[in-house]
């Protein structure tokens, strides 16, 4: 009988936790919502040293938190959503470790494309942004297919960079764009910041990003760590969250999105009070 009871109340208790949950995200949603919001997903290694776990379970715990917060997003209706994965840097952290993210990358990429899964419920593209031709070539066919599958939502984008940095998103659209300026006979002082903008991975044709509303770091690390530089300006509020990313949720998430919309109620009171 008690042990009927412990899962009653257990039973209980989840229901009312989802409820509450779903109530605060349609009250939160009734106001401004970024449409684009990006991770630095930090925090994966120490958060399994400090509960004593082997690295990849803190690497595959990190990935749990990317779905949850990507449902959350969705429910929210943000339209992009971009997470700094994997640095071209990290290739220098230990083989088995590289071994470890890189299998992690090819279950978990073809997890989440999966007939019915949270990319194909939620109608979300997903691009790979990064060097793709450093990866092993095992890992870019799964990238491929991934893409290819998804290819046709609309609804939402996930953005996945992996391998990057952001100075090689910048010398590479540098590079594409004085390409593009000497094929077509143009002198080189005609390139722009616009010109480099259009060669950035986030304006991927058929399926460009917003531009960026709000950067969250978690783990307590306040740097950009070569993430979005180009994107990152003076509209983009950035946060930096102490909490380890495999433990990141509604209870971090919340006070950021509630800080946007207080900004952009302000902007907006502002803008009336010098337009009277």
């Amino acid at each position: 009988m008690l042990g009927f009871l412990i899962l009653l109340v257990g039973w209980l208790y989840d229901v009312i936790r989802r409820r509450g949950a779903s109530f605060l995200l349609s009250v939160l949603a009734a106001g401004p919502i970024p449409r684009h919001i990006a991770f630095v997903m930090d925090g994966n290694r120490r958060y399994a040293r400090r509960k004593d776990l082997e690295v990849g379970v803190g690497h595959s715990d990190g990935f749990l938190a990317l779905r949850r917060v990507l449902e959350v997003c969705m429910r929210l209706d943000v339209r992009c959503v971009t997470v700094y994965a994997f640095s071209i840097e990290n290739f220098k952290r230990s083989p088995s470790e590289v071994d470890t993210l890189m299998n992690l990358a090819k279950t978990k990429l073809t997890e989440l494309c999966e007939h019915g899964d949270l990319l194909e419920q939620y109608g979300i593209r997903l691009n790979v942004l990064g060097k793709v031709s450093l990866f092993p070539e095992d890992v870019q066919a799964v990238v491929r297919r991934a893409e290819e599958l998804t290819k046709h939502n609309s609804r939402a984008i996930l953005n996945l960079c992996m391998p990057y940095t952001s100075r090689d998103e910048m010398a590479s659209a540098m590079q594409a764009a004085v390409s593009e300026t000497l094929a077509a006979g143009d002198p080189i002082e005609s390139i722009t910041e616009a010109s480099i903008a259009a060669h950035l991975m986030t304006s991927r044709p058929g399926s460009p990003s917003p531009p960026l509303d709000v950067l969250v770091r978690t783990s307590g690390v306040r740097r950009l760590s070569d993430f979005l530089l180009w994107q990152c300006c003076e509209d983009t509020q950035i946060h930096f969250v102490d909490t380890y990313w495999p433990d990141f949720g509604l209870r971090e998430f919340v006070p950021i999105v509630l800080d946007f919309q207080r900004k952009v109620w302000a902007r907006t009171a502002r803008g009336r009070v010098r337009s009277q």
